[in-house]
């Protein structure tokens, strides 16, 4: 565990109060935790499992076609009609 000395202005202190009581928390670290959980679901991309990844990378040798341009997927619809 990181122990951090911060300062903070009067109004920062008052959420971190709504924060604790909100969510019932103990003290004021616990506050600071919850926001930065918070912020790390709402706003960071959320690491994705190895074997969600693998699924992936089989679906997309599975499925679809690369075409280079717009006119040779054109060709390739019309000549499937």
């Amino acid at each position: 565990m990181v122990q951090s000395i911060i300062d903070i202005d009067e109004n920062e202190d008052r959420i971190l109060n709504i924060v604790k009581a909100k969510y019932g928390l103990k003290n004021k670290s616990q506050a600071v935790a919850m926001i930065a959980k918070i912020y790390m679901e709402s706003f960071l991309e959320p690491e994705l499992r190895p074997e969600y990844l693998e699924k992936l990378k089989k679906i997309d040798k599975e499925y679809g076609m690369v075409f280079s341009s717009v006119e040779e997927l054109d060709r390739h619809l019309k000549s499937n009609v």
